[in-house]
């Protein structure tokens, strides 16, 4: 076996993952919750419902205010990554792993569920991944060393469904698989799989997930995203949960194991929390036994990130209220359709974020037991019993399905006549179930029905694989190892024809947006016209950029004449090299001693303000306040003006104050006001004869060191500067000073 483990500064090479693949075994079986921590501390801050931290992890923006923590939520976090080469996927795992996700989701490629057996080798997939062992095996292998990274354990997962679903849970539980999706009731209404033969391989399927342990999220969700009125499904889908679950149950999975795929009916402009929270509720009081899995809502969205991300948070604002154990990230990059790797951790971000924000919400509210939510709750959990009597007097779950009782968009028992017809003895797989002889057996482990061992050996009745000495399960020595089958479509062809880009190989790089050195790029544009005009401008601008296969992501109108918001994207048909690259200079820092000491050898003295008609404060006084690090740690001397700061006020108190130094900050840059002030200081100062006696910095988040020189600032400062590189250049520059 490979001793190849993930340097920490260094990207994750893949070729490293695929070797001796044939003799990687997974370390555990399983799913792993999340290890709660009672008052948890960190930096300044005690969480309530927080869990183990990170041992390694990428913070949110705002973290470096409070020391870089990073709590992690109580709800395992879900991201969905299958771009369509696994080999890929790997890569945006870690991302992922890195912000928070300890679900990674692999979504099966379009159409698979109607192929009859495994797939072999791991061919370039559309929709999704196509589910082979050496994708799952790989996959697995590397989340056994961003776990060890990240320091907790990963869930891994994908679906369980069509006719070779037993085939696939055989695998999982072979290489590791720790949850997956497993739902009789979507084979037959959204893949039209023949309902018996669904149901019949369930059980072996949900044997399996059982015998290793995996949790099980069900597919009811799908409903909500397929009924033309969502928000009237919502009895229907508690009686599709009520049936996946307690199958699932007296089949063997462990009721903790059993997650009901959760999804807000609504979103805005409806009043979503309104109708979604007594949803949840009753939800919860009718599978108290269960967990729950929230998902988006992803019926009612277009392609805006902000509107996905509003989405997004309002849906996770009813997980905190109701206790979501799993908490899926999908709405971002399934609204817009685009896998960009940003949009996954974007979403991670975006749960870890909302949840941790929420973080002891319920210390603080109560859900009414009486009113509306009460009684929506109740008058739900009604309808949805007498949805499940009606089935019963029926003869059952198939006779319903052939009545049209599924995704019908009325609210039980209102129906529209719109749900979705199967037949019993139709569709895919229909007349491939056989009776087993009556003394049938199978020396395997977790096999569903009657096995008749005992007529070879009563002792292996609750373990028939011992016949065989044990079968894969027990000895994956026996599992069949195959690596590629097709010669032309396969990871190593794919990773050959971009070898140049991977790190190591060469230095040229491309940018990508889901594989690498794809050279896709998106642009974001802004037309004063109506849509049609700003779509057809948009992508000859592209092309004119010279960008290729250009196409439009997304499009909203501002105003129907006044403006259109147009993303684009496409390819660059061109890569660079990075040792040609001009790379921006590290600022110098000198150490807090240093400065201190140059302080002491000569006082230096700063007037400051921020200029014009600016009333922000924020920027400048973390460059300037002690308690942020700011300047005055070093014993400089600040006199701080406040905002609104005329330029000429802030050159006249520098003069009276016999200041070393004046410090002007702007955030607005409006019609380049940021640079005008700039300007107009070292015009002011000059004319009182004072410029060359004076050190002047200019800062501002729009602010950059070439502009604010060329307006007549010594020195300008932009993001992310702190009080070390201000107090650094005023020490350096006033040395520069003296000698002169």
């Amino acid at each position: 076996m490979s001793e190849y483990r993930l340097p920490p500064d260094k990207n994750i090479d893949v070729e490293e993952i695929l070797k001796d693949l044939e003799s990687y075994r997974p370390r555990r079986r399983g799913w792993t919750w999340r290890k709660p921590v009672k008052n948890l501390k960190m930096g300044p801050f005690t969480y309530k419902d927080a869990t183990e931290p990170l041992k390694s992890s990428v913070p949110l923006p705002p973290a470096h205010y409070f020391g870089d923590i990073d709590p992690q939520p109580q709800p395992v976090i879900t991201t969905e990554i299958s771009s369509g080469r696994f080999e890929d996927d790997i890569r945006r795992m870690r991302m992922a792993a890195h912000h928070g996700a300890d679900h990674i989701m692999v979504i099966r490629t379009a159409g698979q569920s109607h192929f009859d057996g495994l797939i072999e080798g791991s061919p370039q997939g559309m929709g999704g991944v196509p589910i082979t062992r050496k994708q799952v095996r790989a996959q697995r292998k590397a989340l056994d060393m961003i776990e060890d990274e990240v320091g907790r354990p990963i869930n891994y997962h994908s679906y369980v469904s069509g006719v070779a679903g037993p085939d696939i849970a055989v695998m999982f539980a072979e290489e590791g698989v720790n949850g997956v999706h497993q739902d009789p009731q979507y084979n037959v209404i959204y893949r039209n799989i023949n309902m018996v033969r669904s149901f019949v391989d369930a059980c072996e399927s949900k044997k399996l997930i059982a015998w290793a342990g995996m949790a099980q999220i069900d597919g009811a969700h799908n409903a909500n995203a397929t009924a033309r009125e969502a928000w009237k499904v919502m009895p229907e889908l508690m009686v599709q949960h009520a049936i996946n679950s307690i199958f699932s149950a007296k089949v063997g999975i462990d009721k903790q194991n059993i997650c009901l795929s959760t999804v807000p009916p609504t979103a805005t402009p409806a009043p979503c929390v309104h109708m979604d929270l007594p949803y949840a509720v009753a939800l919860r009081d009718f599978f108290s036994d269960y967990r729950m899995r929230a998902q988006m809502n992803t019926k009612y969205i277009e392609a805006s990130t902000r509107e996905a991300t509003v989405t997004h948070v309002l849906n996770m604002f009813i997980s905190k209220l109701t206790s979501a154990d799993i908490q899926s990230t999908i709405t971002p990059d399934e609204g817009r359709n685009v896998p960009w790797h940003i949009y996954n951790i974007e979403a991670c971000d975006t749960a870890k974020q909302t949840l941790i924000g929420l973080d002891g919400l319920m210390d603080l509210v109560e859900l009414k037991k009486d009113g509306c939510l009460h009684e929506n709750a109740r008058e739900l959990k009604e309808r949805a019993v007498l949805f499940m009597e009606e089935m019963i007097e029926l003869g059952g779950y198939f006779n319903s399905v052939e009545e049209g009782f599924f995704v019908d968009s009325g609210m039980y028992p209102e129906r529209n006549g719109d749900g979705i017809v199967r037949k019993a003895d139709a569709g895919i797989g229909a007349g491939t179930l056989f009776k087993r002889e009556s003394d049938y057996m199978a020396p395997v482990t977790a096999h569903y029905g009657y096995n008749n061992v005992a007529q070879y050996d009563k002792n292996a009745v609750n373990d028939p694989a011992s016949l065989i000495g044990g079968c894969t399960l027990e000895k994956p020595e026996k599992i069949i190892y195959i690596d590629e089958l097709d010669q032309e479509d396969n990871a190593r062809n794919r990773m050959d024809a971009v070898a140049e880009f991977r790190p190591g190989f060469s230095n040229k790089i491309r940018p990508e947006m889901e594989w690498l050195a794809d050279g896709v790029v998106m642009l974001t544009m802004f037309f004063p016209t109506e849509k049609r005009i700003a779509q057809a401008a948009a992508l000859e601008f592209a092309r004119k950029m010279n960008l290729t296969e250009v196409e439009v992501i997304n499009c909203e109108i501002m105003h129907p004449t006044e403006g259109t918001r147009i993303e684009v994207k496409g390819k660059i048909p061109f890569e660079l090299d990075i040792d040609k690259l001009v790379l921006p200079k590290e600022p110098e820092i000198m150490s807090d001693d240093e400065i201190r000491a140059e302080i002491e050898r000569k006082p230096l003295r700063a007037v400051c303000g921020t200029v014009g008609n600016d009333e922000h404060s924020v920027g400048l006084r973390e460059i300037i306040d002690i308690k942020h690090g700011g300047i005055e740690k070093y014993g400089i001397e600040v006199i701080y003006l406040g905002t609104s700061v005329p330029p000429e006020k802030l050159v006249n108190a520098a003069v009276e104050m016999k200041a070393d130094a004046i410090l002007s900050s702007t955030v607005i840059s409006h019609d380049d006001i940021h640079y005008k002030n700039i300007a107009r200081i070292n015009q002011i100062a000059t004319e009182m004869g004072i410029r060359d006696k004076v050190i002047f910095c200019a800062g501002g988040t729009q602010v950059t060191p070439e502009l604010a020189r060329k307006n007549g600032a010594d020195e300008g400062f932009g993001r992310g500067t702190k009080g070390v590189h201000v107090a650094t250049f005023m020490v350096k520059r006033r040395r520069e000073l003296e000698g002169k």
